[in-house]
């Protein structure tokens, strides 16, 4: 779930208010963006991929809020690290982009979850 905007280092693009998908953020109209409805969040990670400026915290738990500063965050080295391991932007010619993997993934999931189904 989406946690912080670190506002020293946003350049208030706009891009993590365009592309999220359920409408989190709302712009303001100084300084970076609102985190207007973090409850909505689908932990997707468009909004950190698309912040060149790797100033978005995103937590990988989707089930609730985690505590953390905008301290703790720049001092843990995340900021920017799911960008990075994605292979997006600059980082695609030293980290491939394996995100398609995923469809295997998904697809494992789904048919286990059909065979669990099956058998009762």
């Amino acid at each position: 779930m989406i946690e912080l905007i670190v506002a020293d280092r946003c350049t208030n693009c706009g891009a993590c208010v365009e592309v999220c998908p359920t409408n989190v953020l709302d712009p303001a109209p100084a300084g970076p963006p609102l985190l207007a409805r973090v409850d909505d969040c689908q932990t997707c990670f468009m909004c950190e991929l698309y912040c060149t400026a790797d100033a978005i915290y995103v937590a990988p738990d989707c089930d609730r809020r985690v505590t953390v500063t905008s301290a703790e965050v720049v001092a843990s080295g995340h900021l920017g690290q799911y960008r990075q391991h994605s292979g997006w932007d600059e980082w695609g010619d030293r980290f491939p982009n394996n995100q398609w993997l995923m469809e295997v993934v998904f697809r494992r999931a789904g048919e286990a979850a059909l065979a669990k189904e099956t058998a009762r």
